[in-house]
């Protein structure tokens, strides 16, 4: 796998960017206590390319390398938790992580919740259907029907805007994207409801059995950093990182290789 980085002077431990860990006075927030124990909490899940467990284990994708940039603009080690997504809030809460870098939408909702830097990343939520559950069908429409079962995949923006744009068709909650894919491939629901590209490599990888049938998106989503209420001095930093990587295309050279490319997935297991 292709490891993106940039050699930047102003992302060095000594440079005038990094947080000085002395001369400053000692606070309970959570950025201190980062840089006091030197390792970044990271929250993540299992999405494509999002989060990817590599054959041999390790964790790879785009929230990987992000977390890893992070952690080390701020002089420390990441050490990740893999949770199932209706988990990942949870987590924050009880102090069992310090920050969540898994593409998690922006919403007031969960704003009540957690604090959010600004959106660092953006995309969209498509549909893959079954094909031969719904090669009768006209249109969207056609799946608006109580004998009609959607699937998504339980917390995620996915599930309400299931239930808002099928109103009358049958929801159908997974713990895992992994696992509403194949219901989709094994025609146990008629469609999918989920963020891109997830939908597109599914129906790439199935073609015979799964179809975007979309030409584009259901909606558009804006994702951020998530930590804990009362964190403002990790805001301003979390802030300030994502300007200062826009800045230098960092984040779009990142978002570039795993969206638009294909490369990654030569050595990757093909299961979103």
């Amino acid at each position: 796998m292709i490891v993106l980085c940039l050699a930047l002077s102003w992302v060095s431990p000594h440079s005038s960017f990094a947080i000085a860990e002395s001369d400053s006075p000692s606070t309970s927030g959570t950025l201190q206590s980062v840089l006091e124990k030197k390792t970044l909490r990271v929250g993540v899940s299992l999405f494509t390319p999002w989060t990817i467990k590599h054959p041999d284990g390790q964790l790879v994708g785009y929230e990987i390398d992000v977390a890893k940039q992070l952690a080390k603009d701020l002089g420390v080690k990441p050490e990740f938790h893999v949770l199932d997504w209706e988990k990942i809030i949870p987590a924050l809460l009880n102090r069992e992580i310090d920050i969540i870098i898994a593409g998690i939408s922006i919403t007031p909702q969960r704003a009540l919740q957690v604090n959010f830097s600004q959106p660092y990343d953006s995309s969209g939520v498509s549909l893959v259907t079954n094909t031969l559950l719904t090669k009768a069908f006209k249109g969207p429409k056609d799946l608006n029907r109580r004998d009609v079962i959607i699937a998504s995949v339980a917390g995620t923006i996915s599930e309400d805007l299931t239930r808002r744009i099928f109103p009358q068709s049958t929801p159908k909650t997974f713990a895992t994207s992994q696992e509403a894919i194949k219901a989709v491939i094994t025609g146990a629901v008629h469609g999918y409801v989920e963020h891109e590209p997830i939908t597109t490599f599914a129906a790439l990888d199935n073609p015979d059995k799964v179809d975007e049938p979309l030409s584009k998106p259901l909606l558009e989503t804006k994702a951020g950093f998530a930590v804990n209420k009362g964190d403002a001095d990790f805001i301003n930093f979390l802030n300030a990182w994502i300007i200062a990587h826009e800045a230098d295309t960092w984040l779009d050279s990142v978002h570039n290789y795993w969206f638009e490319g294909v490369e990654w997935r030569k050595d990757i297991q093909k299961t979103p």
